[in-house]
């Protein structure tokens, strides 16, 4: 098949390419490189630098590409940006995904997969989620995910592509973007290999669903191989719990044996804490019930493996011999 990536040089799409190709597809990616890296894209990808808010440019890169398949992973991604700024947080997130499907319509595009996100769809809820709970998103980013669901039905209903939402969880993993206002985990690696004090947000207590991009990946791949038609929407999570405090201790422990792997003789501190971050919600996790029943897919990698082979990639960038 021919697919093409939006995002396809970030965090989680540089992962599903290498998944595709492997795979033997065709790909291309969709990327502005404001976030993504061009090293993320494999040579045996054709790369489109291209803002998705472009619609005429994306316009044409699409109807030239003629994708079979679009797994749309481009997307303003910070809650706490959204707050500050929602007016870009719904130009790169609605309207963004308005101009990707309305040229997969025109290009004649079978499957259109969509990153959600349950992160912000369902609001405060203390136990794991199913795709039937009642929707409360509280910040804008949220709103716009919501929104774009929304959008999606429509396509699907207008014009007859098919369309699922994977609802995130809190992806982590490697080559996680450690800049600006990304994940935790790729924060807190890179400072504490870097021996920078790392900052938990308020008392720390706000439990989260992580799950490994490695797994975000073969939900992707299991949502583009659907012959389903019409529209989904699939939770991608582990419906275990974890606070940033208790998180935090991991990737320090994680951080602390790559550093002793490496004969670095150096004591990670424990991190400090902040003020709360605005738009940060206390408990969230999402049930991945559906997604064992429709694909028999079900979270692989465990979170302390995860942060440890995160946790060493991470030092393979940022340690040098006896640093």
């Amino acid at each position: 098949m021919k697919v093409l990536v939006t995002g396809g040089a970030g965090f989680i799409g540089s992962h599903l390419v290498d998944a595709l190709l492997a795979e033997n597809h065709e790909v291309a990616v969709v990327d502005d490189l404001s976030s993504g890296s061009r090293e993320n894209v494999p040579s045996a990808a054709r790369l489109f630098e291209i803002d998705i808010r472009d619609a005429e440019t994306l316009r044409k890169a699409i109807l030239e590409f003629q994708p079979d398949w679009i797994s749309h992973q481009a997307a303003q991604m910070s809650v706490s940006r959204s707050v500050r700024e929602p007016r870009f947080d719904a130009e790169v997130n609605l309207i963004g995904l308005i101009n990707m499907a309305s040229a997969a319509v025109e290009a004649g595009t079978k499957k259109i997969v969509f990153a959600s996100s349950g992160g912000v769809l369902y609001g405060d809820v203390t136990t794991p989620a199913p795709e039937d709970a009642p929707k409360n998103p509280t910040s804008p980013y949220g709103i716009s995910k919501w929104g774009g669901e929304r959008y999606l039905e429509f396509f699907t209903r207008e014009h007859g592509v098919s369309c699922t939402a994977l609802r995130y969880a809190n992806v982590y993993g490697e080559r996680q973007n450690p800049h600006g206002e990304a994940g935790v985990v790729a924060i807190f690696c890179t400072r504490m290999f870097q021996g920078e004090p790392c900052t938990v947000n308020g008392d720390g207590k706000y439990v989260r669903d992580y799950v490994h991009v490695s797994d975000v990946v073969r939900a992707n791949l299991k949502a583009l191989g659907s012959s389903a038609d019409g529209f989904d929407a699939v939770n991608v999570g582990t419906a275990v719990g974890t606070d940033v405090n208790e998180l935090a201790a991991a990737i320090r422990k994680a951080c602390q044996a790559e550093l002793s792997a490496r004969s670095v003789s150096r004591t990670i501190d424990e991190p400090g804490h902040g003020p709360p971050r605005a738009g940060d919600l206390r408990s969230n996790m999402v049930s991945f019930e559906k997604a064992s029943s429709i694909w028999n897919w079900t979270p692989q990698m465990p979170l302390d493996a995860g942060l440890k082979s995160t946790a060493k990639w991470f030092a393979d960038r940022l340690l040098t011999s006896g640093s």
